[in-house]
């Protein structure tokens, strides 16, 4: 199983962190060792002071697949869930600087948030019209619709499957909107997907 994470997906994210916008997507893995252990709280690392939440819509794979047609790419998956990309900022600007991979930011033990459950697609409509939001200690901070992706659902699988083989139990995280923000001791962050809520983790 492996964790497949698209950057610069939403434009207002992209202007926030002053990114180029794309002319295709940003494509980064997190090993499974990343995902944060259910019922665990996460634990800001020692290594950085600047520890970012950026909400995600998530896609299970159901089959595997290679070299997927769009047209052919809602075939291969039928759960919607939501997560967290948590990423160190600080240090990932230390790398992009120096034109280094980002997988110290980005992969770290409990970078990857998956929710408690997942959501099947035809109980939610057009998955390309969702709402979906996070809530730091019951304030909204994150508030978008998947209606803003630049590339949506299809497009990613399709995309990602040029690249890697697409297996059973893999995991897409589709990018975050903007309003990331830093996390802090005692934080309580809770996502929801269409007003179902489907995680709540303490931060430490």
């Amino acid at each position: 199983m492996k964790i497949i994470c698209v950057g610069r997906n939403y434009t207002e994210h992209i202007e926030e962190l002053k990114n180029e916008r794309p002319d295709e997507p940003v494509l980064f893995q997190k090993p499974d060792t990343s995902i944060l252990l259910k019922k665990q709280p996460f634990f800001i690392p020692d290594f950085s002071n600047d520890i970012h939440y950026e909400v995600e819509v998530l896609v299970k794979i159901k089959k595997i697949g290679k070299h997927i047609q769009p047209k052919f790419a809602h075939k291969y998956y039928d759960e919607i869930g939501l997560g967290i990309d948590f990423t160190a900022r600080d240090l990932q600007q230390k790398l992009k600087e120096k034109g280094l991979p980002w997988e110290k930011a980005k992969a770290f033990d409990g970078a990857a948030v998956i929710g408690n459950k997942w959501i099947d697609k035809t109980e939610l409509g057009d998955i390309n019209d969702l709402n979906f939001r996070l809530e730091r200690n019951e304030e909204v901070v994150q508030d978008s619709n998947t209606s803003y992706m630049l590339w949506k659902i299809d497009e990613l699988i399709a995309y990602i499957s040029t690249y890697f083989t697409l297996k059973i139990g893999d995991i897409i995280f589709t990018g975050t909107p903007a309003g990331v923000g830093k996390v802090e001791p005692e934080d309580r962050l809770t996502g929801y997907l269409e007003d179902k809520k489907m995680f709540s983790i303490k931060v430490k």
